[in-house]
């Protein structure tokens, strides 16, 4: 599938589930949808109250999670599946076991560069079951946000397994963060079919699937976001990527497990 194709199917799916249909054809779509996926709705309004398909998708929480209060603990950004975990090593890290990325291009580095050599990877999987929305796993300083145009292919187990580079074909979002050690992190927002949009709540001139080019946006004055806090949502399922720097995170995950915004998956390093 062509990056013009895969954009059009998701732009035109993205414009049926923004519509809003008479109510009792919306409550037949919203409900099919829930029943087809398997959706737990336990924490979330009934699926008749959302005007959309879309709405359903980016459904917010009815009551926000606890999120841990400790300093230096680092929750997960969202509910998913950790796909890959590890160290980065020669600017390499895992997809899924036995298919690589390069870290610098995913972050769209055009320089060699060594930051992230001996750092931490980690892959969360969003399933179109998922909760859509992403959190801070820390509290941050954002240094910038990168857009980078691409393809829109699935980004589906089968797929993960078998396509060479699919992170790095898919148009994508990075944003830079200091840690409270001042250690350099990535969060790298992963499109995918079906997404017609990611958005960044701080960063309105983000707008992703639109046929724009690759650009870079620094603050003079960082951005401070807490731990928890929310930055935005995938409008359906789709990869979020944090890379960190040498001696910055210690990750404390099982491969394959499920976790949920605000699980305790490590914390910061101090040192």
């Amino acid at each position: 599938m062509g990056r013009y194709l895969s954009s059009i199917i998701s732009s035109l799916f993205g414009k049926f589930a923004s519509k809003e249909f008479n109510k009792p054809l919306q409550n037949f779509i919203n409900s099919a949808y829930v029943k087809l996926l398997k959706l737990d709705m336990s924490e979330f309004d009934k699926p008749s109250s959302y005007s959309s398909l879309k709405n359903l998708f980016i459904r917010e929480l009815k009551q926000q999670r606890v999120v841990d209060a400790s300093k230096n603990s680092v929750i997960s950004p969202c509910d998913s599946k950790i796909i890959a975990f590890g160290t980065i090593k020669r600017n390499s890290a895992h997809q899924i076991k036995g298919m690589n990325y390069n870290t610098n291009e995913l972050i769209g580095a055009l320089e060699n560069s060594k930051i992230l050599e001996g750092g931490s990877f980690i892959n969360f999987y969003l399933s179109p079951k998922d909760y859509h929305r992403y959190h801070m796993p820390f509290s941050v300083k954002v240094l910038s946000v990168t857009y980078i145009p691409g393809k829109l292919y699935p980004v589906n187990m089968p797929l993960l397994k078998k396509k060479k580079n699919l992170y790095l074909q898919n148009e994508r979002v990075v944003i830079e963060l200091l840690d409270r050690y001042d250690k350099k992190h990535f969060l790298v927002l992963v499109g995918a079919l079906n997404v017609g949009k990611m958005v960044v709540t701080f960063e309105k001139r983000i707008k992703t699937n639109s046929g724009l080019k690759r650009f870079k946006i620094d603050y003079k004055e960082p951005i401070l976001l807490n731990k928890g806090e929310l930055f935005g949502w995938f409008e359906m399922g789709s990869t979020i990527v944090l890379l960190s720097q040498k001696n910055a995170l210690r990750l404390d995950v099982e491969l394959n497990s499920k976790v949920k915004f605000g699980d305790i998956i490590g914390e910061l390093n101090e040192n």
